[in-house]
């Protein structure tokens, strides 16, 4: 009998969460009550015209992630929930939601090409501002999913309801990456993840209220960044404190050496009075970090996870702009 978990090893090891969260352009989210099988997309609630969307979109590698979502009313309910969320352009907190209800899954596939194709949907689109929590329970792909996920996300809707927040929403998803690190979560629409939670760090993320250094140990990164800056915004999170959170942001990558083992990377920033900031960085390869293991439980062969450090921050230009009265 297997008895490997690869998050408990991940922990025993030590891994770093901090630079594993994946990087995408538009996330569809699609309510589809479980049990979902390995292939989410191939369970038996998914129409066949919405599995070859999904496969025609795999194919093409475009930055674009589908998603099951459910929550505990999902398979009672009337109607189909459809989420879209497209990252925004330049300085952003991270993507545009467009929600749409439609009477039933078999009309997905055909909205979504629609709006890929920038041409309007016969159903209402809502923008309202939700605070959308998917929480990885997909067992059936990762069984740390199922073992750390269901638990966490069973408590996680007991704590929202206790805090009261009327407009934060908690989905059980689909597997989107790091099984590692279950419980497992993104928090959109900014699209931050988040692992190896427990109830007292979730408290503090869903309020931004509290020891802000919790996050060091949880938190995996702004999905709008790429990988070696994510370590960098983590850094800046610490400096800033919780008002990094109301900053607009963007970063890119500038150089790369020809063996991948040194980045030049800038992200800047945009405060609430309109002050604007950049950080340049330089990043290497961190060998003392990166460890080598099965990445999840039923993988056979370890895989290197390499992690980057960064060699040496600074600011590169600040700008403050001011606003005549």
């Amino acid at each position: 009998m297997n008895t490997f978990f690869c998050s408990d090893y991940a922990r025993q090891v030590g891994e770093e969460l901090i630079g594993s969260a994946t990087n995408y352009e538009t996330y569809i989210l699609v309510e589809c009550p479980p049990p979902w099988t390995t292939e989410a997309f191939n369970s038996r609630w998914v129409p066949k015209n919405l599995q070859l969307l999904v496969e025609e979109i795999t194919r093409a590698k475009l930055p674009i992630r589908f998603l099951l979502i459910a929550n505990d009313v999902s398979h009672k309910a009337d109607e189909t929930t459809l989420l879209i969320y497209q990252k925004k352009q330049g300085l952003s907190h991270g993507y545009c939601k467009y929600e749409f209800h439609l009477p039933n899954i078999e009309l997905v596939a055909g909205v979504v090409k629609k709006w890929l194709a920038h041409s309007t949907t016969d159903y209402q689109v809502y923008t309202d501002a939700t605070r959308d929590i998917l929480v990885c329970t997909h067992g059936s792909h990762d069984k740390c999913c199922a073992r750390y996920g269901n638990p966490f996300f069973f408590h996680a809707a007991h704590t929202v309801a206790n805090l009261q927040l009327d407009s934060v929403r908690l989905w059980k998803s689909s597997h989107f990456g790091g099984h590692r690190f279950a419980p497992t979560a993104i928090d959109l629409p900014e699209g931050r993840y988040y692992g190896v939670l427990d109830q007292e760090i979730f408290k503090v993320i869903l309020t931004r209220n509290g020891d802000i250094h919790c996050l060091e140990k949880v938190y995996r990164g702004w999905g709008i960044l790429p990988t070696q800056l994510q370590v960098l915004e983590r850094q800046l999170i610490l400096h800033h404190g919780w008002d990094w959170f109301n900053y607009k942001v963007s970063g890119k990558i500038l150089e790369q050496s020809l063996d991948n083992q040194t980045f030049l990377g800038e992200i800047s920033c945009e405060t609430p009075d309109g002050s604007l900031y950049t950080y340049q960085a330089q990043f290497i390869q961190d060998s003392h970090k990166s460890v080598k293991l099965r990445s999840a439980c039923n993988s056979q062969k370890e895989s290197v996870l390499v992690k980057y450090a960064i060699a040496n921050v600074w600011l590169s230009s600040t700008k403050v702009v001011s606003f005549a009265q």
